[in-house]
């Protein structure tokens, strides 16, 4: 070792010496929350232990389950003997890993001496076994969903992929690079641990508003909660009626705006349409008294007002992306009353002409993984915190994200990043998915009781926003809804419900892929992903299925034709963005989206 690998060492040494003093720190300072989230676990599986020892079916389950589990393990043990004597025998391994799951697709795993080989499936089998045993207790539906979720997490976190000393991968990586990809790894994992949180993409490949939410345009309007964009036309005549987009307040809009080729903004304006998309404000501790009210008032319906003045029209479009859906349809319930609400809201009243719900949830039946964490526990102790002010930290909500899908959203960072000494690739839709945003306690403790937890908005009068009782049946506009197929933040099943809840004539569109690339399906990427349409409404989500026609490539085609015939007539485009009572702020993407939690 030469002197200036000795320095580099000693520096290395000194940095993980004392991230370990911030660890200990850390860990003292919140161990009395640690000790709730210890206590919760152990009241999930002191059910299971219960039940395991005193009830007969149970029992019998599990030994059933056992004695499989040893003669798997014995028939492991001589497959992985017989080929070590032989490796040109015809092999067949016990057990392989599921469809999708790539931790152990890497030849190394299958190599002579065939020791991981039998790591890689001894860990299969056990965790096969606990699956089974916790499947087999009886509990009510919501304690076994629970348990089922942190069952996944354990079993994922001690995956042999996730260990420098069973992971061949890495361990041949540090034999090639002579242990420079060991001390790699620890450089990354101390940077990660100073930025409190995995890199799961090069954070230096991309900047708002030069590689990221490019398309032209301006802000027109701005108040405490949101600034507005209008986007300059790119075709000599535009359609009548505006198009407003409300995208969820949980991450920043440009999702919407990614990137030419994954652009929704400006396909839409490249087909004539004057698109406005709303820039929420990152809220600051202080800004924890906003509530979905605000969210309603400032946000939804000021902008509507702003674009149809600017355009001159009297109706507009509207879209609404996940959380933005759900906002849409409480502002249009509102929109639609009969009672008289406030002045604003009287203003725009009938001014939404269509309206477009993708990825949304109105009704919160089945709200995918989450839903086994989300209980009167958490919601009690999130109130209690929250009741002062104050935001949910973006970090925090990301993190839940990031654990339902653990293994593609951490472990995999965890072997990449830590284990192999690798820096993770660009990838512009992580990069926005760890640009997120703080959530307003108010809103937040108010979304996750009423709705997340009690489902109250599918509830006709269940709410009452301004006085008015909401009711989504109130809602008769056209409308286009969007569920993906593998959605699990808004589950396909539940966006579908959205055509049962609202009374005006609805299309259903079910696209492929997730809740984000499913949504930002591109034509541009040709046949990359399809769409179903044309279902049979009105008797439930699988009856809709048998009877859809399969589309080809982005639905995005599908709904810009459903738009132009929702968008009036064509008119000359305007010769530049706001007006005279709504003038130019600052060009696009404004300085909103580039504020940090």
């Amino acid at each position: 070792m030469d002197k200036t690998e000795a320095v580099k060492l000693q520096e290395l040494t000194s940095e993980m010496a004392k991230a370990g003093q911030e660890l200990a720190q850390n860990y003292i300072a919140n161990f009395p929350e640690y000790m709730k989230t210890y206590q919760e676990f152990a009241s999930s599986y002191l059910q299971v232990s219960s039940k395991l020892v005193s009830d007969k079916d149970t029992i019998q389950k599990t030994q059933t389950s056992y004695l499989n589990f040893l003669q798997s393990q014995i028939e492991l043990s001589k497959r992985i003997g017989e080929r070590q004597l032989d490796n040109e025998k015809s092999y067949t391994p016990v057990i392989t890993p599921p469809a999708g799951d790539r931790r152990f697709s890497a030849p190394e795993w299958d190599e002579s001496p065939y020791y991981f080989d039998f790591i890689k499936q001894n860990y299969l089998l056990i965790s096969q076994l606990i699956t089974e045993i916790f499947n087999s207790v009886d509990l009510d539906p919501k304690s076994k969903e629970k348990l089922s979720f942190y069952t996944k997490q354990w079993i994922d976190a001690l995956a042999p992929s996730n260990f420098l000393i069973t992971n061949p991968e890495a361990l041949k990586l540090a034999a090639d690079t002579k242990g420079q990809s060991i001390i790699d790894g620890f450089q990354n994992l101390l940077s990660d641990m100073q930025k409190g949180r995995i890199t799961q993409t090069d954070d230096q490949a991309f900047e708002v508003g030069k590689n990221l939410a490019i398309t032209k345009g301006s802000v027109v309007f701005e108040n405490e909660i949101m600034q507005l964009i209008q986007y300059t036309p790119l075709t000599k005549k535009v359609a009548e009626l505006p198009l407003v987009i409300l995208p969820p307040w949980i991450n920043k809009y440009y999702i919407l705006d990614l990137h030419p080729d994954k652009s929704l903004v400006e396909f839409a304006v490249k087909k004539g349409q004057t698109v406005f998309m709303i820039s929420w404000k990152n809220p600051t501790a202080e800004m924890g008294y906003l509530g979905f009210e605000d969210y309603i008032e400032k946000g939804a319906i000021k902008a509507f007002e702003v674009a149809r003045k600017i355009c001159g029209s009297k109706q507009v479009n509207a879209l609404g992306y996940c959380l933005g859906g759900t906002l849409l349809g409480m502002t249009l319930s509102i929109l639609k009353s009969k009672e008289k609400t406030f002045p604003a809201a009287e203003a725009e009243k009938n001014t939404v002409n269509a309206v477009t719900f993708l990825a949304t949830m109105l009704d919160f039946t089945d709200i995918g993984p989450m839903g086994a964490i989300v209980d009167e526990a958490l919601v009690t102790k999130l109130e209690k915190e929250l009741s002062a002010g104050g935001v949910l930290k973006g970090s925090d909500m990301a993190q839940a994200f990031n654990s339902i899908r653990a293994n593609e959203l951490v472990w995999n960072y965890v072997s990449n990043n830590y284990l192999k000494g690798k820096n993770p690739s660009a990838f512009n839709v992580l990069f926005w998915t760890a640009d997120n945003t703080n959530l307003p306690g108010k809103m937040y403790t108010y979304y996750l009781r009423n709705m997340l937890f009690e489902n109250k908005l599918r509830i006709k009068n269940a709410l009452r926003m301004f006085n008015v009782p909401l009711d989504l049946g109130r809602i008769d506009v056209p409308a286009y809804v969007v569920g993906t197929i593998e959605d699990h933040i808004a589950p396909c099943r539940t966006a579908f419900t959205t055509t049962e809840l609202i009374s005006g004539p609805v299309e259903y569109i079910l696209g492929d892929s997730g809740h984000i690339m499913g949504a930002i399906n591109a034509p541009s990427v040709k046949h990359k992903y399809n769409f179903k349409f044309g279902g049979k409404l009105g008797e439930g989500f699988e009856a809709w299925q048998k009877t859809a026609k399969q589309g080809e490539g982005s639905w995005w085609l599908s709904w810009e034709q459903w738009m132009s015939d929702k968008s009036g007539k064509q008119i000359p485009a305007p010769v530049a963005e706001g007006s005279k009572e709504f003038p130019v702020i600052e060009p696009a993407p404004g300085r909103y989206v580039t504020e940090k939690g």
